[in-house]
Formats: structure tokens, C-alpha cells, sequence
């Protein structure tokens, strides 16, 4: 999470680590697209959680699930047989056409146990000092190996020495990772996500993944594709990377999957399903009864529901909407993303928009400085998908003639 909030309207939690620029806001339920604060004021939800609430607040399918769930089993131990770890992994290899999943319970844990299983692999086939291509403006999670992997130097700085055994490309050049095949023999893997989300709504070109896929299919590579924020049927498909007609070898999930649960998914192919077997990785909550169902009732509503489509196709009003309010403004770069997965660039800091936006109603993200970032829950309707526009637009248009601070 790269948004920090303007500090002017910011107050820390006295007994709470101060990790995070907090509005001065507290919510206390929700309903739909749509959340209530203590004080009685209601916002529509354009960062659901961000990128979590795939469902939205209260669903009326979800919450009885869960409440079943929880009078009957919220945690055993992975020293067991958990039936619903099976049942949710079984529904994944099938939407993905790969064939194996384990289980842990955030994107960063997911992205570690990529990383894991890329290493292992190397490992696998006689190089001692495996490396993993990796991205500028990749954002993988705050980890030290994740963070290593990550390529934004304001959140290393301080952490530093970082993990070795990344090299770092820019986005869509497929010369430079050519480049890197032909003079790195240690490289083992390509780790990126589809679509940049704090690196600020980043999209790999389809024919970029394409290429990817065929260079690392050539030099015997792992293609690793991090679906954290961009999977789950955010885009309109259920994977951002099957618009480009490739399937990866790794793929690490989390956010979407368990509409609020917490939950991640390495899930993977023939190529890396068998490197990692018993003593090689774990988790205590990974993989718990209640993530599970989360995830099997997350997936199985989707279907039902027609949620992914509704994704694809509300996501499209929007982005048309802030294109016809926003994108010939002066000041605004570039309106970019798929589905409810949604950037508008501006040519400066644009921070401040968090509060302003909350005050009037909105709840959104700004990453990357000067990305403003919209990814609503899926349920999101055309007419809430407007009702963003139209108090988002106003917003930008005002600040955007404001002196330079």
C-alpha cells in the first residue's frame, strides 16, 4: 500500500504502531458498494479494501456462509486433512489450467513462496546462486525478500542490504530481458505482475506476455505472473493474464480470493508443482477452514452471479465516463487499466485527493504519487460506477487549477 494520506488531516493511534498516514476517519459497517463511518456519514466504496472486497460489505450469500463456517470450524492445523483446501484448489486449477495450489494467508506470503520455489528450481538444476528478473515499478509486498524484489527505492530505503539475486528490467522491452537471457546463465525465472497496481496501474502489454512465455518456454524459465491485485475477476477475466492467451507457471494469489478473509494462493504448473515437497515450506493459518470457505463461497457467488462479467462491463462504463470528464484535461496524463481495476494519471503529487474525496463521499486510492487508483468491489453497479464520476471528476478538475504547491 503506497497511498499515504494528506498529513495536514492525518492523526496517529496512540497505542498503534504509526505504519500508516491515516485519514481521521473510523468505519463501522457497510452494505453493498457502500460503508457508514461512527459518525453516521456514508461513502461509496471506489478501493474495496483495496482490491479486496470482491463482494462488496454484508453480501447476502457471503455472511451466512461464513457464520456457518464459524460455528463449526475456524482453524485445525495444515498436520491434517482440510476437505475445503481441496475442494477451492480443485475450483482454481480449473479456471487457470494449472494443477497445484498452496495455501497461506496474504499476496506477500504468496510472492515469498514464488520466489521460494523459483530459487528451489534453480537449485533443482545445478545453479548454487539462482536470479530472478524483476521490474521497475514492481511492487511485491514489504518482506525483505519481497521488498528486494520490489522496485520502488522509497519503501527499501532504510532496509537496506537488500536480498541479492534479483536483476531489475523495465517494463514491457522484451530487448532487455533478451539481453539478460543471452548474458546471464543464472537467470532461473521472470517475476512480474500483470498489471502494476501500487507501481501505479501498470498494464503488460498482451504481446509483451506473449513473448515472455515463449522466451521462457526457450531457455527453461518460470514465467511468474503476481494475479495479487489484478486476478480474481477484476479485469473481466479471471485472470489478467488470459486476455493475453498465455498460461504461467507460478502464480501467486491473495486480495479478491477471499472477499475480505484473509487468504493467498501460490498456484502452479507442470513445471513448478513438484519443487516444492514436505520441510520445504509451511504456514500456521494458510490454508484454514475459514479462509477456505471463503474462497470456495468467494468463487462459487462470482459464478452464480455473473460477477466477472459485471466486472468487465461496469468497469468499462467508468473508465468511458472518466474519459469523457477527465481525459482531455490539461494536467491529466493518461486514463489507463482493465475492468474495475482503474489509473488516472495526473502531471503531479495528487495526495491530498484522498482526503478531499473522502470528505465528499468517495472513497479512493492515490499511488505512485500521482495515480489516482480505482478498484471498487466487483458488485458495483452502472449507476454507482456514475455516481464515482461524478464526484471524482469535479475533485480533479478543481485541483488541477490550483497554483503548484
Amino acid at each position: 500500500m503506497n497511498a499515504v494520506a494528506d498529513p495536514a488531516v492525518t492523526r496517529p493511534m496512540p497505542h498503534v504502531m504509526n505504519t500508516y498516514g491515516r485519514l481521521p476517519i473510523a468505519l463501522s459497517h457497510g452494505k453493498g458498494c457502500w460503508v457508514w463511518d461512527t459518525e453516521g456519514r456514508r461513502y461509496l466504496d471506489a478501493l474495496g479494501g483495496i482490491a479486496v472486497n470482491t463482494l462488496g460489505h454484508g453480501h447476502p450469500k457471503l455472511v451466512p456462509a461464513l457464520q456457518d463456517q464459524v460455528a463449526k470450524l475456524i482453524h485445525s492445523s495444515n498436520y491434517y486433512e482440510v476437505p475445503l483446501q481441496e475442494q477451492l484448489a480443485a475450483t482454481l486449477c480449473e479456471l487457470s489450467g494449472l494443477d497445484s495450489v498452496f495455501f497461506c494467508s496474504t499476496g506477500l506470503e504468496a510472492n515469498e513462496g514464488a520466489l521460494k520455489i523459483a530459487r528451489k528450481y534453480g537449485h533443482d538444476r545445478g545453479i548454487s546462486r539462482p536470479e530472478i528478473i524483476v521490474y521497475e515499478k514492481a511492487f511485491h509486498g514489504r518482506s525483505i525478500a519481497t521488498l528486494s524484489a520490489t522496485g520502488n527505492p522509497k519503501v527499501q530505503k532504510g532496509f537496506e542490504p537488500l536480498v541479492e539475486g534479483f536483476v531489475r528490467v523495465p517494463l514491457n522491452d522484451l530487448a532487455a530481458v533478451e539481453e539478460v537471457a543471452r548474458t546471464n546463465p543464472n537467470v532461473v525465472a521472470v517475476f512480474l505482475e500483470t498489471i502494476q497496481g501500487e507501481g501505479g496501474i501498470n498494464p503488460s502489454r498482451w504481446e509483451y506476455l506473449q513473448g515472455l512465455r515463449r522466451l521462457c518456454d526457450d531457455s527453461g524459465w518460470l514465467l511468474m505472473l503476481d494475479e495479487v491485485q489484478c486476478g480474481i475477476g477484476r479485469t473481466g477475466k479471471w485472470f489478467a493474464h488470459q486476455w493475453a492467451g498465455v498460461v504461467p507457471d507460478v502464480m501467486p494469489l491473495a486480495k479478491g480470493l477471499g472477499s475480505g478473509v484473509p487468504i493467498g494462493a501460490v498456484v502452479t504448473g507442470p513445471k513448478a508443482s513438484g519443487v516444492l515437497g514436505p520441510g520445504n515450506h509451511g504456514t500456521t493459518f494458510g490454508g484454514n477452514p475459514l479462509s477456505m470457505r471463503a474462497g470456495v463461497e468467494t468463487l462459487r457467488i462470482m459464478r452464480e452471479d455473473g460477477v466477472m462479467e459485471n466486472a468487465a462491463v461496469v468497469g468499462a462504463r467508468l473508465k468511458a465516463g472518466l474519459e469523457r470528464e477527465l481525459g482531455s484535461l490539461p494536467g491529466v496524463k493518461e486514463i489507463r487499466g482493465a475492468g474495475l481495476m482503474l489509473g488516472i494519471e495526473l502531471d503531479r503529487p495528487c495526495g491530498v485527493l484522498l482526503s478531499r474525496a473522502a470528505e465528499a463521499g468517495l472513497m479512493i486510492s492515490v499511488t505512485a504519487d500521482t495515480v489516482i487508483r480505482l478498484v471498487p468491489p466487483l458488485i458495483l453497479s452502472a449507476d454507482e460506477a456514475d455516481q464515482i464520476v461524478a464526484l471524482l471528476a469535479p475533485l480533479v478538475k478543481a485541483f488541477l487549477v490550483e497554483p503548484a504547491a
